[in-house]
């Protein structure tokens, strides 16, 4: 049988980093890595095919050659999916969906054939069972936590790899914490479920034998959920892995708690993580208490930021506008507070309410709900109604935003940070993309760019003061070109 992996389009992003990507010839951050588990799980009789339509179009070739599409995406990818479904169902196709849109909107989708929810692990077997027997159900649902040493390495064969900036795999799922406004713990559970040190070590060695030489992304929610299998195990395994090698640079997302552990950053460190992704919110304690960030609640946020920077890892920032006990003064402090912090790479977002959230729950009894999200909380739009007038929170959220990004502010966060920051021990060899970009962004940056004086400031001052952190400076403007772009389709 033909399998189509069919993956839909993000739109432009602040993840998406789809400006910042020309610098380096490149389409996408990331393969889709759900998908590429999937097909690891099929019959290995199947012939697949992977179309990932951030980095090529699906074609009609692909559609005439396959028999059966398996579609994934997320909720920022709605309108993508519904579109690439409508032209699998006129060419007659066999639909099969499953990841985090559908299983929170498959009602949405009656033209899907068959869906399988929640974790695959669990659900795609039965719904292979019954369609060899011609007898699959529409609904493959389950609750179950699968045990995740029982996955598969992701089929990273079937991907354009050369078209991403970085792999990406996955050591644990679930969070200990319970964030109102979070789905994680409903869809994965409280207690982190990690796969052995062995497989990590497998499926990096899988890439490291296809040719991969560049970044690789742990996706897990919180990377740091399970601190003594990663101080006791994993890290040690990955920083002797990494002897001998040009040295691979991992990036994650973890709780700010990270900032308590000297021993387990130092580890991390070793081992290759130079970035690290840590959900801040806001500085306002009254809302920490209301969305349950009790991990946050009653520290001095500003230093422990610089605490992970001192340590060697860069920290970008996820904040939010909008919550209930959010005043006016909301907008200056969360500018004051990523200022100081020197977070350059600081994604603020409207609330916004996702189903199986408690946030979601909670304001669907008060009756505040307008819609759907989005799935995109920095596109300027929310779907309830807020405590603070509408008017107020948008020409706030806007004016957070233009003034992050505008290039005064955005360049003194780089040198803030740059300050702050120890050189990882393991970094990207520079190669003829940083050259290219890097002539790219002193055209379009140090030319033509109306940041064209902070852009060279910067550079002048990062090469005598900070030699070591040059590459990296350049690559902070480009994103700052990325950002720029983004805020200005902010729909306000």
């Amino acid at each position: 049988m033909n399998v189509l992996m069919l993956y839909p389009e993000f739109p432009d992003t602040f993840w998406s980093f789809k400006h910042a990507l020309k610098f380096i010839r490149k389409q996408a951050s990331f393969p889709p890595l759900g998908l590429l588990t999937v097909a690891a799980m099929l019959p290995k009789e199947f012939a697949k095919r992977l179309v990932d339509v951030n980095v090529r179009p699906l074609r009609q070739k692909d559609l005439e050659w396959a028999e059966i599409v398996f579609i994934s995406g997320m909720i920022a990818q709605r309108d993508s999916a519904r579109a690439l479904i409508a032209r699998c169902r006129a060419a007659g196709k066999t639909i099969v969906a499953g990841g985090p849109l559908f299983t929170l909107e498959h009602e949405q989708f009656p033209e899907v054939d068959h869906f399988v929810l929640n974790e695959a692990e669990v659900t795609l077997p039965p719904f292979l069972h019954d369609f060899a027997r011609g007898r699959a159900q529409r609904m493959y649902a389950s609750q179950d936590f699968p045990d995740i040493r029982q996955s598969p390495a992701p089929a990273w064969e079937l991907a354009d790899r050369q078209r991403y900036v970085s792999m990406s795999l996955q050591f644990s799922r679930g969070c200990p914490f319970d964030c109102e406004f979070c789905n994680i713990t409903a869809m994965f559970g409280h207690r982190p479920r990690i796969k052995t040190t062995a497989q990590v070590l497998a499926e990096l060695d899988a890439l490291d034998r296809l040719g991969w030489r560049g970044p690789v992304f742990f996706v897990d929610d919180n990377f740091i959920g399970n601190k003594r299998a990663l101080k006791e195990d994993l890290l040690p395994a990955l920083i002797q892995w990494q002897q001998g090698r040009r040295g691979i640079p991992f990036s994650t997302e973890a709780s700010i708690n990270l900032a308590d552990d000297e021993e387990l950053m130092r580890l991390m460190v070793e081992a290759g993580f130079s970035q690290v992704f840590v959900g801040i919110e806001t500085p306002e304690e009254a809302s920490l208490v209301e969305c349950n960030k009790r991990q946050n609640r009653g520290r001095d946020l500003v230093a422990d930021v610089k605490r992970i920077q001192r340590a060697g890892m860069e920290v970008q920032g996820g904040f939010i506008v909008g919550f209930d006990n959010d005043t006016p003064g909301v907008f200056a402090r969360q500018i004051e507070f990523i200022q100081q912090s020197g977070i350059v790479t600081a994604m603020v977002g409207l609330l916004q309410a996702i189903p199986g959230t408690k946030l979601y729950q909670r304001l669907n009894l008060q009756g505040r709900l307008t819609g759907h999200t989005t799935g995109n909380n920095v596109d300027g739009t929310t779907n309830f109604i807020p405590r603070m007038n509408r008017e107020t929170l948008r020409d706030g959220y806007r004016d957070l935003m233009r003034y992050l990004y505008a290039p005064g502010p955005y360049y003194r966060r780089i040198r803030t940070f740059l300050r702050e920051y120890q050189r990882p021990r393991i970094s990207r060899p520079l190669n003829w993309r940083y050259v290219m970009a890097f002539a790219h962004a002193s055209l379009r940056l140090g030319v033509l760019g109306r940041e064209r004086f902070h852009y060279w400031s910067l550079l002048l001052w990062t090469f005598f003061s900070r030699p070591s952190q040059f590459p990296l400076a350049v690559t902070l403007s480009i994103y700052g070109h990325h950002f720029r772009k983004t805020c200005r389709a902010l729909r306000l």
